[in-house]
């Protein structure tokens, strides 16, 4: 084929798959997704219905002819990603396979053009290297934000075990004081913990929950400390002792983390001081010197 029309293939399919990706990016959310949305983040004691499940959702023609022809595996490997991440409004699954199909179209018309404007070795693998990139990159991109929330999560954790320590103290219990707390806190571990208040209002024994609640995020710390509940349930222990002793070892499992940090700065320090702090220094402090003997032997510049 001529090089010429794979180039101008190659232009169309890129312009007609970046149109429909930026119709995916602005067009925002879909109403049935906003619903669901508006029942998930209400208050925990409002909860009446459980959010629909998503495969209740109404989807729209092009989004049934994408789960129809998407492996039910990628499909629940993108749903778990999508949870871990937070579910974003504005990127449900269905818009997210969407775009990773529209992405890759981009990629295949990308490496089209790559390998037409260089046909060799180097422009297939660039070529095929960047549609592998693009078709992948919501995936990386929603496990990015994963690890930031993660990361978030295991940060307001101990504040969060110390007020539901007070509210329980103060005579309320568990599931009181849980709710309390996540109907007056910020961020995403009080989302997750109306989440999980929601699931067990619906029907659902609290070991499903709280292991849901684990699942969900990822993080080892709230791991254990759901380990600790059931537990203390199961064997009668005072709750109000768990979350007290699970705050304190959280913050000293956080200040241990600090101090590991700390001292890996030096280290971390050494390889940008060595490739160009060191050579800088040398410049300006031998520069001349170099230059005066040079010239003293009859070299000019």
């Amino acid at each position: 084929m001529d090089p010429k029309l794979l180039v101008l293939i190659g232009i169309g399919c890129l312009f007609v798959g970046l149109s429909i990706l930026l119709w995916f990016v602005l067009g925002g959310s879909t109403v049935s997704h906003r619903r669901v949305m508006t029942n998930l983040h209400r208050d925990a004691e409002e909860v009446e219905h459980r959010p629909k499940a998503h495969d209740e959702r109404e989807l729209s023609p092009l989004d049934q002819v994408i789960q129809r022809q998407t492996p039910p595996v990628m499909i629940r490997h993108m749903a778990k990603l999508w949870a871990s991440a937070g579910r974003p409004e504005k990127w449900p699954v269905e818009r997210l396979l969407a775009t990773k199909y529209l992405l890759g179209l981009v990629g295949v018309a990308a490496a089209i053009f790559a390998i037409a404007l260089n046909p060799s070795i180097l422009g297939v693998l660039l070529g095929v290297g960047l549609a592998a990139l693009l078709f992948f990159l919501p995936e990386l991109r929603l496990y990015s934000r994963s690890l930031e929330r993660r990361e978030a999560i295991a940060l307001q954790l101990p504040d969060i075990l110390d007020q539901m320590s007070i509210a329980v103290k103060a005579g309320l219990g568990f599931d009181a004081a849980m709710a309390r707390v996540a109907r007056t806190g910020r961020g995403e571990l009080p989302d997750e913990l109306v989440r999980t208040m929601q699931d067990i209002q619906v029907g659902q024994s609290r070991r499903a929950a709280y292991a849901d609640l684990s699942a969900r995020t990822g993080v080892d710390s709230l791991h254990q400390f759901t380990r600790s509940i059931i537990q203390a349930e199961a064997y009668g222990i005072a709750l109000s002792d768990v979350l007290e002793t699970q705050a304190d070892e959280l913050r000293l499992e956080r200040r241990q983390n600090a101090e590991r940090r700390a001292m890996e700065i030096p280290v971390k320090v050494v390889f940008p001081l060595i490739l160009f702090i060191l050579p800088a220094i040398f410049i300006v402090v031998m520069g001349p010197g170099a230059i005066q003997i040079m010239e003293s032997f009859g070299v000019r510049f």
